[in-house]
Order: C-alpha cells, then sequence, then structure tokens
C-alpha cells in the first residue's frame, strides 16, 4: 500500500492543486470542484477517447467479417483466435483499444480516494464548513441517511446508462449476457456509495454522466467507416482474361 501511495502521490497532488484553484481562486464548493475536476479529467482523455471510438467504430463496420471466421472456425477455439489476431492486424484494429481510457482513470481514481481520506484535506474542508453539493453535505465523509439514497439511485442509474450506451453503440457477441454484465454494474453502487467518501460517488456519476453525452456526441461526429463485405469485394474484381489462343501450327 504504501508503494502504491508514494506512486499515486503526484495525481494526489495535481487533484488537490485542481481542487484548490476550482474552490478557493473560481469559489466554487467542495462537491462542485470535484464535478470540475472530473470534467478536467475527461477533457485531457479526449485525444485518447476519440481513438478508442474510432477503434470500436472500427470494429462495428468489420462486424460481419468477424462473424463469418467465428462461424468458420466454431469447432476449433484455437484456430480461431489466431485467425482473429490476423484479421485484427491486416485492418489494424486494436480490439483493447476500448479499455485505455478506463485504465487511466483508475489511478486518478484511486489518488482522490487517498485525497479525501487524507487528514490534511478532511481539515480544508471542515475548516470551509463541509461545503458539499446539493444534498451531499460533505465531500470527505462517507454519505448518511437519504444522502445514501440519493447517490445510490444516481450512481446505479447512471452507471446503467453508461453502459447500455456503451454496449449499444459497441460491437459485441454477448447477447443476454451483456445485459446481465450492466445489471451487475449497477449493483456495484448498493456496495460501493455507502463505503467511501460522498466526493468519490460524485466523481464516479460525474464519468457516467460523461460517457452517455460522449457517446451521443460520437455517433453525430464520428460515424462508422465504410468497409467492403467479402461479397463487395469479390464482385469489384474484374472478371478473368479469357485463355489465349494458341497459334496454329501450318
Amino acid at each position: 500500500m504504501i508503494f502504491l501511495a508514494n506512486i499515486l502521490q503526484p495525481i494526489e497532488d495535481a487533484a488537490e492543486s485542481v481542487l484548490q484553484f476550482f474552490h478557493d481562486d473560481v469559489g466554487l464548493s467542495w462537491g462542485t470542484s470535484i464535478i470540475a475536476l472530473t470534467i478536467v479529467v475527461r477533457t485531457i482523455l479526449i485525444p485518447l477517447t476519440y481513438k478508442q471510438i474510432k477503434g470500436m467504430r472500427a470494429l462495428q463496420a468489420l462486424q460481419p467479417q468477424i462473424k463469418q471466421i467465428q462461424e468458420k472456425y466454431k469447432n476449433d477455439r484455437q484456430r480461431m483466435q489466431q485467425e482473429m489476431m490476423r484479421f485484427y492486424q491486416e485492418n489494424k484494429v486494436n480490439p483493447l483499444a476500448s479499455c485505455l481510457p478506463l485504465i487511466l482513470q483508475l489511478p486518478i481514481f484511486f489518488a482522490l480516494f487517498q485525497l479525501l481520506r487524507g487528514s490534511s484535506f478532511e481539515q480544508d474542508v471542515e475548516s470551509s464548513g463541509g461545503e458539499g453539493w446539493f444534498f451531499v453535505n460533505s465531500v470527505v465523509e462517507n454519505p448518511q441517511g437519504a444522502e445514501t439514497v440519493i447517490l445510490m439511485l444516481l450512481f446505479a442509474g447512471s452507471m446503467a446508462l453508461s453502459m447500455l450506451v456503451t454496449m449499444r453503440s459497441s460491437p459485441s457477441t454477448m447477447g443476454n449476457q451483456q445485459y446481465i454484465l450492466l445489471g451487475g454494474f449497477a449493483l456495484v453502487g448498493v456496495f460501493f456509495v455507502p463505503s467511501f467518501p460522498a466526493g468519490l460517488s460524485l466523481y464516479w456519476i460525474t464519468t457516467n454522466f460523461w460517457t452517455v453525452l460522449q457517446a451521443y456526441a460520437a455517433a453525430k461526429l464520428i460515424p462508422a467507416p465504410a468497409v467492403t463485405t467479402p461479397e463487395e469485394v469479390a464482385a469489384a474484381k474484374p472478371p478473368p482474361k479469357p485463355p489465349k489462343k494458341r497459334k496454329k501450327r501450318r
């Protein structure tokens, strides 16, 4: 834990500086400052998110060929994986690229957790009277009573909505399993919200709503690329040249 804390310390210091700026210089409450911090983080990640969405769009356009490969080698899992990797390389698509923005957010999330649990930051918040956000009394304390219920509903609802939008905008072969996964993520809020500082819930709820708005913007601004199917490629090929006639010997 000490090793992890040392790694996250620069991120924690940067997050504290941003929060202090929004609170002390801009005049926002601590809760609203956390929301502003989330927007800053997601804005910084826009270039990576753009690449992620383009990769998802490319996968979406390549789904007919992917399904053909899966159907052709459905009885040979190892061969299917080999063919899928070759297919991804030929089309310059990385199926794991969509995970990168989420992975990059995790260190920020853990650094924010450390910050909200730190005695120094707690004193800063308490000295200013807590200053939460609407129904949130204090960002450094665990929610209580009705505050917990509202945060749980917002967390579960925003998580389910963001997952649903992401699943509909990205290719998936999971079928009904994806909706089971969606429900599982939404239920995380039942255990997450009461056990952590309210500021962490505000951060993740804001992230979820950003994801929803981002998906709608991407649908307008980044359409799926047109990728020809194998049938269209075959149809576009010129007919084979007729064989040359041999000259008769006299």
